[in-house]
């Protein structure tokens, strides 16, 4: 079953469908959204795997659950889908061998393993899985990570690793979400994904601005969230965190206040019954007054307006 628009996070699941179908289906969406691959089953349970996918203007990222079973990627297989791209494989839930020409590794939760797609691999999931796909495009991965080609998987810790492994595992996990998805910068999670596979540290204020917009998207409903209560949650100064906001044209209020506004706009055009003092508070507004008059001055139009409009699509 897939749901989604194409322009954002797009979900495909096995689950509900007929389980003489499901592996054939499953090969055939990651065929065409991911990366082509074979799949089997370790016991007799059917596959019950999801996918959310969400394709970048250079990148893709996914995020994968399922039950146990193995995927390869024969010879055969990339002679038929060749996949021109890296693939970056992050951990979350659950271990997996990776059996590859030049031996096995087991990558564990918290860890990332890199590898040639377009090299045979097998990987087994035993426990189910939990994970983040990033595909990357072999002339981006060039331009990010440098000209040396990948002619093994490498693995790294996200987990208990550096700061900008943190981020970047958090900035991908956040772009497909299962219930709130949020847009993801493409260049700060190739900067980010560049600096722990080479080794080099990215540029700080990147990781430092992945960071605190990550902090505060996870609580923009709090009307308290401030810029001095961000700087302490990611472990820097107000000031520096001013400095790198500055840097990319904003302020920490001006974006929190346009996040703010976006989420309530999305929430009001959904309809349903919430009023929109309800809104204005679940999104972070101390006044419903000040959201209303902050609402008509950002879009144009009154707050009541698009929640009317909203109703009267639904019927």
């Amino acid at each position: 079953m897939t749901t989604g628009m194409p322009s954002g996070p797009v979900r495909f699941s096995t689950i509900g469908l007929p389980e003489a179908q499901r592996v054939a289906l499953w090969e055939k969406h990651n065929a065409t959204a991911l990366i082509g691959l074979r799949c089997r089953s370790l016991d007799d349970r059917a596959l019950e795997a999801t996918e959310i996918n969400l394709q970048l203007p250079r990148v893709h990222v996914a995020r994968v659950t399922g039950n146990s079973h193995v995927v390869e990627r024969t010879r055969a297989v990339v002679r038929r889908l060749p996949s021109e791209a890296v693939a970056c494989y992050l951990t979350l839930v659950g271990e997996a061998f990776f059996y590859h020409d030049d031996g096995v590794q087991v990558v564990r939760p918290g860890q990332l393993i890199v590898c040639d797609a377009d090299r045979p691999f097998m990987r087994g999931f035993s426990q189910g899985l939990e994970e983040l796909a990033v595909k990357v495009p072999r002339q981006v991965w060039r331009e990010v990570a440098g000209p040396e080609p990948l002619t093994l998987p490498r693995v790294f810790d996200f987990g208990t690793g550096g700061v900008q492994a943190r981020a970047l595992a958090r900035l991908a996990g956040r772009a497909v979400h299962p219930e709130t998805s949020r847009p993801v910068d493409e260049d700060t999670l190739l900067g980010l994904l560049a600096g722990v596979v080479s080794g080099r540290p990215a540029e700080l204020s990147t990781v430092h601005l992945a960071m605190a917009k990550a902090y505060a998207e996870d609580r923009l409903g709090d009307s308290g969230l401030n810029a001095a209560r961000i700087a302490k949650g990611i472990g820097i100064s107000e000031r520096h965190l001013s400095r790198v906001f500055a840097a990319g044209g904003t302020t920490v209020p001006q974006y929190l206040l346009a996040r703010r506004l976006e989420g309530a706009r999305a929430l009001l055009a959904a309809g349903g019954n919430p009023t929109v003092a309800e809104v204005a508070a679940r999104c972070g507004f101390g006044s419903a007054a000040h959201f209303s008059h902050r609402f008509k001055e950002r879009y144009g139009v009154r707050a009541t307006d698009v929640l009317r409009e909203a109703r009267a699509a639904d019927g």
